[in-house]
């Protein structure tokens, strides 16, 4: 990964990368573009690696405190992605932390509005707030994001049974999510 070209070393970073792949890998799974309505465009993946972030950062704010400064860094090392793709992308470096600022407003926003929602266990309310952020605008909105808010609770779940340990050595997992079984129009 590129952003352990430049980052300072320390106990945590082959900690921190092992996570890292684990939930970029799970973000990248075609069936949440396929069958979850998910749009596989720039702005699409962001939305669901943030998603990944959230999940992690929330399994983690329970942990000891070596598990919330992994959490700290794997967050850092997703903004360090971004900020080496925007770059990638022909961005001007003096356009480049005008855009992460309000990235990262995204982000945590997206944090707030996602925790408000899995805290209370309701996925219509996620689903609509993951709608109102995956398709901003009106005419995208047909696309139905009850799938996904359930995955996320399922996900959510699943990682509160992941150990300590399993947090502490970069090896916390996610459920695969599943195909699923549309009629066709």
């Amino acid at each position: 990964m590129i952003f352990g070209l430049f980052r300072k070393r320390n106990h945590n970073q082959i900690i921190v990368v092992r996570q890292y792949e684990v939930l970029t890998t799970m973000a990248r799974q075609p069936v949440f573009y396929t069958d979850y309505d998910v749009p596989d465009t720039v702005m699409g993946r962001f939305e669901l690696l943030s998603v990944m972030m959230i999940l992690f950062f929330r399994r983690t704010r329970s942990s000891t405190t070596s598990g919330q400064e992994l959490a700290q860094e794997i967050v850092d090392a997703f903004f360090e992605d971004i900020d080496y793709s925007i770059r990638e992308l022909g961005i001007g470096d003096n356009s480049v932390p005008k855009r992460m600022k309000k990235l990262a407003g995204m982000f945590y926003g997206r944090l707030e509005s996602y925790a408000a929602a899995m805290d209370g266990n309701d996925r219509a309310a996620l689903a609509t707030a993951l709608q109102r952020n995956i398709y901003p605008k009106a005419e995208q909105a047909a696309a139905s994001m009850a799938e996904l808010a359930g995955w996320m609770l399922t996900a959510e779940a699943h990682l509160a049974a992941v150990t300590e340990e399993q947090i502490a050595t970069g090896s916390a997992t996610l459920p695969q999510p599943p195909k699923l079984d549309r009629q066709l129009g």
